[in-house]
């Protein structure tokens, strides 16, 4: 598990293989976008949708 603040370095560098991001169900009025620091388009492949009360898990495999 890494820093929130270095998942965007770790992708633009192309360390990474996959990705899972926990989508939970509140309403906060803002937040930062996940993925506006990157240099480039990354393709990725959604390899797993899931749902748990509240909480979605989405499971993408980076394309290189």
């Amino acid at each position: 598990m890494t820093q929130p603040l270095h998942r965007p370095a770790i992708l633009r560098r192309g360390l990474a293989d996959e990705i899972r991001i926990h989508l939970i169900d509140v309403l906060l009025g803002g937040g930062r976008r996940l993925f506006d620091q990157l240099p480039q388009r990354i393709e990725m492949e959604q390899t797993g949708l899931s749902q748990t009360d509240g909480v979605t898990h989405l499971e993408y495999r980076v394309l290189r």
